[in-house]
């Protein structure tokens, strides 16, 4: 599959959707005392895909999404695991640090964009 430009848009625009909203979580875990539970990147990317099946059903048609664009992701993601894991792990090492589910998605969501440009589809 092909990816314009402006899929990529819409696929950065929920993916920053989805950093924001663990930032909110995360404040409103560390307000009431929680500690945050682990996170990876395959979660991240499990994440992106569901918003993408409810981003399809509400709005797909309207905001031009086409059809089979959920599955050639799902099949994206899953090729591209393998590289995003070693990448956000690699990053986690370099920052020496336990990474929050923001900066995890962060990682996760840029490493993916990478990997399609990459691929020559962007």
């Amino acid at each position: 599959m092909k990816f314009s430009g402006h899929l990529i848009g819409l696929l950065k625009e929920y993916m920053r959707d989805l950093v924001e909203q663990a930032v909110e979580e995360a404040q409103a875990q560390q307000t009431f005392g929680f500690e945050p539970a682990p996170y990876r990147p395959d979660q991240a990317l499990s994440d992106l895909l569901a918003i993408l099946d409810d981003r399809i059903e509400s709005e797909g048609v309207q905001v031009g999404l086409p059809e089979g664009f959920l599955h050639d992701m799902w099949t994206l993601c899953n090729d591209a695991q393998r590289h995003i894991v070693d990448h956000v792990w690699m990053e986690s090492r370099a920052a020496d640090a336990v990474l929050s589910k923001a900066k995890i998605r962060e990682l996760t969501y840029r490493a993916l964009i990478d990997s399609i440009e990459r691929r020559g589809e962007g």
